[in-house]
């Protein structure tokens, strides 16, 4: 039986860089949703959708394929055969994915293939809503979040060192909004599993995260 680890959390809580880490540890397959969320998203916006049209949203998920891959030891994600890793960390990429992964048509998409990828390997997965709804029974379910202030200055970070244009201000607004929204969406919101380990980031390095994690696998594991 595949062994499954389901990390969830809010908008730059750092869940892909410490479950990439964790990953490479256990030698388990990661799996960024976000990302394939984010591929989705990219494509709507391509396409001149508004997020608010949800009969638009749910007529081109039937023209989107998101896949994943590895290139030189680092997952990739493709959307319709494109590499789009470069193309779907934009600010506007990451609205654009808050306001239509509600929608049940975007979410039915990739949560089949996300189930289909835990059934057959050991693996670690992170998201909105992996412990709650896509990965219920997974063996070890996390709640990494950190502070809002924390987030902001990460984001802000990892964009400036990417030579974008930022407001370390504006980066915390919006991701304040996207907690909210994410929280109080109908379908599957944001919020801890019973049965998850909360983890607060904001005064931990990502080493202490890993190990953290590493540790509740390796309890789990003898219990």
């Amino acid at each position: 039986m595949a062994f499954n680890i389901a990390v969830d959390g809010p908008a730059g809580a750092g869940k892909s860089t410490v479950a990439k880490l964790v990953a490479q540890e256990l030698g388990y397959i990661y799996v960024d949703t976000g990302a394939m969320y984010r591929a989705m998203a990219l494509f709507f916006l391509r396409e001149g959708i508004a997020p608010q049209d949800e009969a638009s949203i749910s007529a081109a998920c039937e023209r989107i394929t998101v896949s994943l891959g590895m290139e030189h030891g680092e997952q990739q994600v493709y959307l319709n055969g494109e590499n789009v890793n470069g193309l779907i960390r934009t600010e506007e990429v990451g609205k654009m994915t808050s306001d239509t992964s509600i929608y049940p048509k975007v979410r039915e998409k990739l949560t089949q293939l996300q189930r289909e990828m835990a059934a057959a390997t050991d693996l670690i997965m992170d998201g909105r809503d992996i412990g709650t709804c896509v990965l219920p029974d997974a063996q070890v379910k996390v709640y990494l979040t950190a502070s809002v202030e924390t987030r902001g200055k990460r984001r802000y970070l990892e964009l400036k060192e990417r030579g974008m244009d930022c407001s370390l201000e504006e980066i915390c607004n919006d991701i304040q909004a996207r907690d909210e929204q994410d929280k109080n969406r109908k379908i599957a919101p944001l919020r801890q599993a019973e049965d998850a380990v909360l983890i607060d980031s904001s005064c931990l390095s990502i080493e202490e995260t890993v190990a953290k994690i590493q540790k509740l696998v390796q309890e789990k594991k003898r219990s």
